[in-house]
Order: structure tokens, then sequence, then C-alpha cells
């Protein structure tokens, strides 16, 4: 008997397309299943075509395990105006970076950690690193920690979503502290984060409470330009 010959790689290759545009084109995350049957392929199938897009940052999953874009995408994603992201961001990073005086980034959730897109340097010399390009940890810093909350919706981040941002002080690097909250798309769901760094002898606790509300609400206003009309915040 003669065995089924092994899929090429353009196969595979228009096969991974092919659950890319579906991904990309549809209002709201799909399943594995929903993917499988538009696509006319088995879930194995499917689930290791969506794992190889994924270990690449194309596509991403939920915490209900649902198909998104991943940050890849999100970094050239575009409304109607024809800005991305880094633009729509780009006014609350400055606000930001004028009131508090500190570094201000913009990252996205990436399998490897979170990848800064955009910063606005700290008006001081101490603590003016430049986080672009870089990949941080989600379990020491803030806008890990933010987006592992509002993106898993486990038990253990349930205060984060309360409070509607996290918090990192000496944990990523001793001396370094910063505060971060979540930006939604049009879906709901936290596809970005804005957060606020410095040295912790600026950053001090009661320093991180002043500043979180101004921080909060640029999120809110880069969610709105993103689309987002229906937060659903801590819930």
């Amino acid at each position: 008997m003669w065995a089924m010959p092994a899929e090429s790689g353009t196969q595979a290759i228009d096969r991974a397309a092919n659950l890319l545009v579906s991904v990309v084109e549809s209002g709201r995350p799909l399943g594995i299943g929903e993917l499988s049957e538009s696509a006319g392929l088995p879930k194995s199938t499917t689930s290791r075509l969506v794992g190889a897009l994924e270990r690449r940052g194309l596509v991403q999953r939920g915490g209900d395990r649902r198909v998104a874009p991943g940050p890849v995408l999100l970094r050239f994603a575009h409304r109607d105006s024809g800005e991305s992201i880094v633009d729509l961001a780009a006014p609350a990073l400055k606000a930001l970076a004028e009131l508090s005086g500190e570094t201000i980034n913009l990252g996205v959730p990436t399998p490897l950690g979170v990848e800064h897109l955009a910063q606005e340097d700290s008006r001081h010399f101490v603590g003016g690193t430049n986080w672009v390009g870089r990949r941080v940890p989600y379990e020491t810093t803030a806008n890990g920690k933010v987006l592992k909350a509002f993106m898993t919706r486990s038990r253990e981040g349930a205060a984060v979503r309360e409070r509607g941002y996290a918090t990192a002080v000496d944990e990523l690097e001793h001396g370094l502290a910063a505060l971060a909250a979540p930006i939604f798309g049009p879906d709901g769901d936290a596809v970005a984060a804005l957060s606020i760094s410095g040295p912790t002898i600026r950053l001090t606790r009661d320093r991180i409470a002043e500043l979180a509300p101004a921080l909060l609400e640029q999120a809110r206003l880069v969610s709105m330009r993103l689309g987002n009309h229906d937060q659903r915040g801590a819930a």
C-alpha cells in the first residue's frame, strides 16, 4: 500500500496563509473548530498551523483560546484614517511624559514577552533607557502583568483588573519602578499596554498613586482611538 504523500512546503504555506486571512478578516476571535471548518482542514492540522503562526507573532490566543491577530500585525494595524497603533498612541505618550517627567512606553504582547513599539523619553538623565525593540518578561514587568491579567482573566490577576493597572517595583531590575494600564481593541481585548517607568527614588508608592489616574485616562483615550467604545475594564 502506498503511503499518502507528505504535505509540501508550498501547501503548508498556502494553508497557513488562508488561516491568517480568515483571522484578519473576521470581526471577532475565532475558535480552532471554526477555522478548521472554514478551511476544510482537520483540527489537528489547523491547530499545528495556528501554532506556527502564533510563534511568529502573527496570531495570538486569548484566555478562551480563540485566535485573533497577533502583535506583529497589531503594530501595523490601521483604521480608516490610515493611522497605526503607534500613531494613535503618540499623543498619550507625549502627554504622560510632560506630566510625569518619566519614560513612557507602548508595548504589545508577543509569545516571547512584551515588545516595546514606541517611547517618549524621560526629561531626567537617570532612568533614560531606550526600550524600543526590546522584549521584557510578563512576570516581572508592569506592562507584562497588566496584559497577562486582562488577556487570561485568571484569578491571580483579579486585583490588577479591579484596580485597572499593574505595578512592578524592584522586579525587572533593582531600583526600577513602573506602572502600566491596558489598551483595548474594538472587540474589548487588551491589545497593548501604556506604561510609566523610572527609578524608585522618584517613582515612589505615593507618586505611582498620583500618576495612575492620568495613565488610566490616556489608555482609555487610545482605546477609543482604536475603536473601542465598550471597555470591559475591571470586569
